[in-house]
This record gives structure tokens, sequence and C-alpha cells, in this order.
């Protein structure tokens, strides 16, 4: 049995992963669940359902709301006011870093976003086991997270790198060659750079294969998220950036492969299930009996993997160059890009837009130190993001 403490509890990572422990209550016990607040109803009920010992809420003004939300949920089960234990409630930015240190045995920090990075680190340095949803985390915060993290105490919740975690099983460190990730290709996996010179926030928008919020969705078509991926990839396994590649797969089967170095490529397959890899780091290193729906082996199946073009998507390998040189410089390209993103969607900047001008932020950065503190992760955000806006101003003037 493991004690989990889920942070993001409401959102799809969190869902998800109650949904494993309801169906697997033998192996898992939730003591903590922690939110930001949009959705108290939810949490009411998430907690309530799994008589969790704390919550947390991200915004202070939420509270009585939340404690409403539980007494309407009580009715909803025909319970008395007297017939259930209203669970503790903190409340305020630091709510979900004081989740992360409850006692347990396993944090999962679904937080979206840096306000992520502050619970890993607390995770991390009271021992706890790390399943990790929070690419921010490693992508601005790497050193930090590099200086405390113990051998295997992270363990990835991404299904590209839980497939890299699960492949690396197959040889030691000094066997592997290259990781190569995979990805979906996004909207646009099948243009060349000069026709998407036009290309509208709407097609953008329209993945093929996944359903995911307008940022992420965006982020695949640039394949800026598979750059943060890559980030990612280099913090946790410590593989170096020349021996990381990207590789369209538009089956979204083939998770990610491991090359080693007497030629023999392990990979990773399932159908698109975000369930496994969240059940896996939730019992890492153990695998969870029917956590998700396998290949069916009784059809024929056809799966391409393609090199990813750089040219049309020039966000790899500017991000690799990113990490290459450290000193915040993935904490600004994450940054800077959320700001070209929101710039992209109201019309203020082009599709090709985004990315470029990702490369002149990181071109005008200044010579920061790396991190040593969060504070510093959040100072060289915010000067990519203020970068970021007088980028994209010009950009517009000359439009």
């Amino acid at each position: 049995m493991r004690d989990l403490v889920l942070l993001g509890s409401t959102g799809s990572i969190g869902t998800q992963a109650l949904d494993i422990v309801r169906r697997k209550p033998e192996r898992f016990r939730v003591v903590a669940l922690g939110a930001g607040g949009g959705n108290v109803g939810l949490l009411a009920a998430q907690a309530l359902e799994f008589g969790v010992e704390v919550v947390g809420v991200a915004r202070s003004s939420v509270v009585q709301d939340l404690q409403l939300a539980f007494y309407a949920e009580a009715q909803k089960r025909g319970w008395s006011s007297g017939d259930f234990k209203l669970p503790k409630i903190v409340a305020g930015p630091d709510a979900m870093t004081e989740l992360a240190r409850w006692p347990g045995d396993v944090v999962l920090n679904g937080v979206v976003g840096s306000l992520g990075l502050a619970p890993t680190l607390a995770a991390l340095e009271s021992g706890r086991i790390l399943a990790l949803a929070n690419k921010e985390s490693l992508v601005a915060g790497g050193p930090l997270v590099r200086r405390i993290a113990k051998e295997g105490q992270i363990v990835p919740v991404d299904s590209e790198h839980s497939a890299l975690a699960q492949c690396l099983r197959g040889g030691r460190a000094d066997e592997v060659r290259r990781l190569v990730l995979t990805a979906s290709g996004g909207a646009f996996r099948d243009r060349r750079r000069q026709e998407l010179t036009n290309v509208t926030p709407e097609e953008a928008l329209k993945h093929p294969t996944w359903d995911m919020g307008p940022v992420v969705t965006i982020n695949s078509a640039t394949m800026v998220n598979k750059a943060l991926e890559v980030i990612e990839a280099h913090e946790l396994f410590g593989v170096s950036y020349d021996d990381i590649e990207v590789m369209v797969h538009p089956q979204s089967v083939l998770h990610s492969l491991v090359e080693f170095t007497d030629g023999s490529t392990l990979a990773q397959a399932s159908p698109p299930d975000m369930r496994l890899p969240i059940a896996l780091a939730l019992a890492w290193p153990d695998r969870v009996p029917a956590a998700a729906a396998g290949v069916d082996w009784t059809l024929a199946h056809n799966w391409e993997l393609r090199p990813l073009d750089s040219e049309a998507f020039p966000a790899v390998e500017l991000a690799k160059e990113a990490g290459r040189t450290g000193r915040c410089r993935p904490a600004i390209f994450n940054a800077a890009n959320e700001e070209c993103v929101a710039a992209f969607v109201a019309g203020r900047l082009p599709f090709l837009g985004i990315v470029d001008t990702l490369e002149r932020v990181l071109g005008a950065a200044p010579d920061f130190a790396e991190p040593g503190t969060v504070d510093d992760v959040l100072a060289a955000e915010a000067w990519a993001r203020a970068q970021a806006q007088r980028t994209i101003a010009t950009v517009a003037e000359g439009a």
C-alpha cells in the first residue's frame, strides 16, 4: 500500500490518477489533494470519496467556497454534518509546497507552470518519490532539481519519458547510444516551412490525434512541446543533447525508443492512454496490472517513423542550444514561448513568428548565472516575458 499526495487533482493527470486509485484500492491510498481552486466542487467530491487528510488550494479566496462545497457534497451523499470529518484545508501560493511535504510515499506533481517547481523541490527534499508531470520543474529549474534529487527518486509521467525509462531498463547507462523521442507532429506535420506562412490559430488548434488545451496544442504544432521534452529528457537521464533525436510518428503508439551501443533499439508501444504511465509512476518500479489496454496483436499495424523537418520546425534545435548554454536559457525559452503563443492566438504574431521570436529573445538574453534558487528562475522568466512582449511589439509594428 502506497500513500499518495496528488497535486493538480482536478486536472487531466489528477483525475486519471484517481481513476487508477479507484480501481486499485488495495495498492494506493490518497492522503492529500491539491488544486488551483477553479473547481472546488470537484475537489470536494474527490476529498470525500477518498477520505483524504488534507486539501490544498492555491487561491486563498476560494476557501469559503470549498467549505460550502464539502457540505453540499455531503448532502448529495445523504450524510449529515456529523457523519464525516472535514479535511484540513491549506490555502495560498505555498499550499502545494506544504502538501508536497505531507507524510506519504509518492507525490504526483501535476501542477501547471512554474508554480510546480517549489513543490517539486519540497517533495525531493522530504525524501518522497516524485511522480513528475510538471515539465517546468526540469525545463526551468533543472539545475535546482539536479542538485537535490537522489538517483531513482524522480519517475516521469509524460508518456515519452515514461517510455524512455522503461526502455532504459534494457541496458546499463554506459551502453546507451541515443534516445529517440517520438512526436505526433501536430496539426502541420506534413507541411514545409513555406506552407506555414499564413496559417491561423484555428488551423493550429486542429490536432489530428489529441484533444488538448490550446497552449499545448499550439506547442505541438510548432514542435515547442517536443523541444521542451528534449530538455526534460536530458535532465532526467543525463544524456547529451547531441544524443537525443526526435522522430515524427503520427500513430502515437511508439512512445519513444532507446538505441544501445551494440546497435539494438528498444521501443515502448501501447495505445495512447495516459493511465499507463501514470500508474507506472505511482507504483514504480512495479507495474499495475490492467492499468490500460494493450496493443491488439490480432490486427495488422503500420507504424511510421520519419525524421523531423528542422527547417520547418526549428524549435527543437533552438531548445538544444538553450540547454547546452544553460544559465537560465531553458527557463527563458519556456516563458517567452507562452507570451508568443498568447500573441499568436490574439492575432498579434504570425505562426512562424513564434519560434523566430524565441530565437531573438534568447539572442538578447543577458548573461544570467545558473539558478541557485526558485527566485532566480522566476527573475529570468520575468525578463523573458518582458523581452518577448517588446519583440512581439516590434514585429507587429513592422507588419
